[in-house]
């Protein structure tokens, strides 16, 4: 499941269709709920017009900081603390026994799902768990704005376990941490430029 929803929450590159296709032969292998969430994704992306759909992609999760995939933007904010919490993450990609992604940061919802589905699924659900309130944040942007990526990410949030509503409401209402020292913040939110040919 969590391989489907990484192709499906990549980049809308010239690649798009084989990922779709893909998706399709991952399908007959997921049951229930997943199966249909992840399907209604594929079809809505497979009859988006391709420049419309990398407009809207970059709209969406790279120009709003509410529905970011870069998960230590809710937990850290643009604070020095970020840091370390990107390093969690290459260091936990190190221990499986692969390199952090040159092109994604390593908080990128993409790429965890990608590593917890193909290099160590333990150590994958530990940290989609600890973010699980940040992807239940994106999950709710993505339906206000009627995303078609929002079952997906539905999807993804119903493999781990729930939140609290303390802690879902205390990051609703205020919104992620900021800096508070005097010096300036680190600065981590918007990802790197798109190299061609996406993820």
């Amino acid at each position: 499941m969590w391989q489907a929803a990484s192709l499906l929450l990549a980049y809308p590159d010239d690649g798009q269709q084989h990922r779709l296709e893909m998706v399709d032969q991952l399908l007959d292998y997921i049951a229930g709920t997943a199966r249909g969430l992840l399907g209604e994704t594929v079809a809505a992306l497979r009859v988006q017009d391709p420049i419309r759909a990398a407009a809207t992609y970059v709209d969406t999760f790279d120009l709003r900081r509410r529905s970011t995939m870069l998960l230590t933007y809710w937990t850290a904010g643009d604070t020095r603390n970020r840091g370390v919490q990107m390093l969690a993450f290459a260091q936990s990609y190190r221990s499986a026994g692969v390199e952090p992604p040159k092109r994604e940061a390593p908080d990128h919802l993409p790429v965890v799902l990608e590593f917890a589905a193909t290099v160590d699924p333990e150590a994958g659900q530990r940290l989609l768990a600890a973010h699980r309130v940040p992807i239940d944040v994106l999950r709710q942007a993505l339906v206000d704005t009627g995303s078609p990526y929002a079952p997906t990410v539905a999807a993804v949030a119903a493999t781990l376990p729930a939140p609290t509503e303390h802690d879902a409401d205390r990051l609703l209402r205020c919104g992620p941490p900021a800096e508070t020292v005097g010096l300036q913040p680190f600065q981590l939110t918007v990802p790197p430029r798109r190299a061609e040919g996406g993820l």
